[in-house]
């Protein structure tokens, strides 16, 4: 029977890490494209879905504009050499037209190095925005619920009576197990224009997000904590209270000790779940790619992009979004793993 429990538990971790590494496969081979297409830049660049003019090579060209808002004329964005101004007069270009000079009319494009006809024009994807929508939200999310759900474990565990503590510990997990989506229709219709009322700016932004985001996860991380810091064995407790401690220096000095491995992991696993949340953060995040400058504007984050644009994409957008998705993967794991390294390890140091 030894042999039939260890054949399976080395069975079923098996299976998990060949589809961890099967997921990872997939998402690379299908963000193979967009990688190949933008590369790195896809990381810092704010554009999604944004038409640019380039060359018959794929190079880059920038229009400028006069400042009627009329296009003068375009450069290739490598190509080193200063914008060109036409505003019906006479412009020498020595370096380029072997010392000619050329008359351009006003709204006349002229393309260094190459002729008109040869620009094309190609849709750029860049994640710049989602990623930091993502990332801002979950920041503001924990920075919310960590203190609040930290004082719930607390108060269940350790202050409040018996019959209060039991019926609102059950509510906590009923809370913990309301879908999403629940939580972002509350946020859109009441929980948003509320914040609106008292911050200003609109009721669905990277402020209403991050809130509501907290709020899915107080009631998991503090059912968590809770469990961890009722495994404190009483006699360490009762040993303090002998020596004169108080109930707050039994909580900071004997508690929080001994239940720090479990503390930490329900906030691992609650970041966890806020950075890849995608329903409740639609809702009330904005859906717009624009990056915030404060937080009562709208902006988006890699789930929402991922759930509100794959029914209608396909090729090199469909390939920007599996990149996106793939950035998120990476960026989860590498958080959860650096967490889990470094705290868990102090923890047991």
């Amino acid at each position: 029977m030894e042999k039939i429990f260890a054949r399976i538990s080395q069975v079923s971790a098996t299976t998990v890490l060949l589809l961890l590494l099967a997921t990872v496969a997939v998402l690379y081979w299908s963000a193979k494209p967009a990688l190949e297409a933008f590369g790195a830049h896809f990381l810092i660049d704010p554009r999604w879905g944004v038409e640019v003019p380039v060359d018959g090579e794929g190079n880059e060209v920038k229009q400028t504009l006069n400042a009627s808002g009329q296009a003068d004329g375009v450069r290739r964005v490598d190509a080193g050499v200063d914008e060109i101004s036409m505003d019906d007069e006479e412009v020498p270009l020595e370096d380029e037209m072997n010392g000619e000079t050329i008359s351009m009319d006003e709204g006349e494009e002229l393309i260094l190095g190459m002729d008109e006809d040869e620009l094309e024009t190609r849709e750029v994807y860049g994640g710049l925005v989602p990623i930091l929508g993502t990332l801002f939200s979950t920041t503001l999310a924990m920075l919310v619920a960590v203190p609040i759900a930290m004082g719930i474990a607390v108060f269940l565990s350790e202050l409040a009576p018996q019959w209060l503590g039991k019926p609102v510990g059950v509510a906590i997990e009923l809370l913990a197990a309301i879908p999403s989506i629940i939580y972002g229709m509350w946020g859109l219709f009441f929980f948003g224009p509320f914040i609106a009322s008292i911050f200003g700016g609109s009721s669905v932004s990277l402020l209403v997000a991050g809130l509501v985001l907290a709020i899915m996860i107080i009631p998991f991380m503090a059912a968590l904590s809770r469990d961890a810091i009722n495994i404190t064995p009483d006699v360490l407790k009762e040993s303090a209270y002998a020596v004169g401690a108080t109930k707050f220096e039994v909580i900071k000095d004997i508690v929080f000790p001994y239940a720090k491995a479990g503390i930490l992991g329900s906030m691992i696993i609650s970041l966890g779940r806020a950075l890849g949340e995608t329903m409740a953060v639609a809702f009330v995040i904005g859906g717009i790619f624009s990056l915030p400058e404060k937080l009562t504007d709208p902006t988006v984050s890699i789930p929402v992009v991922l759930a509100n644009n794959f029914a209608e994409s396909s090729g090199l957008s469909l390939s920007a979004l599996y990149y996106l998705a793939f950035v998120l993967f990476l960026v989860s794991f590498l958080v959860i793993f650096a967490a889990k390294h470094y705290f868990l390890r102090r923890v047991k140091l």
